[in-house]
């Protein structure tokens, strides 16, 4: 049985530790966040991925997708926005759309987040940059990273799907819909046209 704890940040309270170390214990929040979107549907704590998990998933899928088919883009930024991406959730919490929060205050919080752990680290204001980039959603680089976000959810709704999980067709449903690049829809379609399709 996982243990539920407050964010390690608070472990350090009243001790002077290097920024990296503060920042460090910081991201370790996210090794304990689980994607609410699983919890929702009915997935216990002891099968459900945290946020964490999607970000190693998500920067191995964008290494390999990227290497594969999109030689152009930056890989460098790809990966560094990957790695970056979910870092708001280290205090705003995953922010899921049933939760009815207005675009716009995700973002602020999402931001106030980001700003509270990357502005500590030397450099920081660089990763600010590539994740304000992340979230406009404007440059190559950032319509592809947030497309092998949506991907990867779908993956791992495939995953939770083919050990027995219920609900995850919507989640198929949303990648697909976030998917514009015929290259990642073709590795969508594998999984629902062949491997799922043994399911219906």
């Amino acid at each position: 049985m996982r243990v539920k704890s407050e964010n390690p940040a608070g472990l350090l309270a009243g001790r002077s530790v290097h920024p990296i170390v503060a920042a460090y214990f910081e991201l370790s929040q996210l090794k304990r966040l689980y994607r609410q979107g699983w919890l929702l549907r009915g997935l216990n704590e002891a099968r459900c991925e945290t946020v964490a998990d999607h970000t190693f998933a998500a920067g191995v899928l964008a290494l390999w997708v990227a290497g594969a088919y999109f030689p152009q883009l930056d890989l460098g930024k790809i990966l560094q926005m990957v790695l970056l991406h979910e870092l708001g959730e280290i205090y705003a919490g995953d922010i899921v759309p049933t939760d009815g929060m207005e675009p716009a205050e995700k973002h602020r919080l999402e931001a106030e987040s980001f700003r509270a752990v990357v502005d500590k680290i030397p450099g920081g204001e660089s990763f600010i940059g590539i994740w304000e980039e992340f979230e406009a959603g404007e440059t190559p680089e950032a319509r592809f990273v947030r497309q092998i976000d949506r991907l990867e959810m779908g993956l791992q709704a495939g995953v939770y799907q083919l050990e027995g999980a219920s609900g995850m067709a919507e989640f198929l449903a949303s990648a697909r819909r976030a998917l514009e690049h015929p290259r990642l829809v073709e590795i969508l379609d594998s999984l629902e046209q062949d491997a799922l399709a043994e399911l219906e």
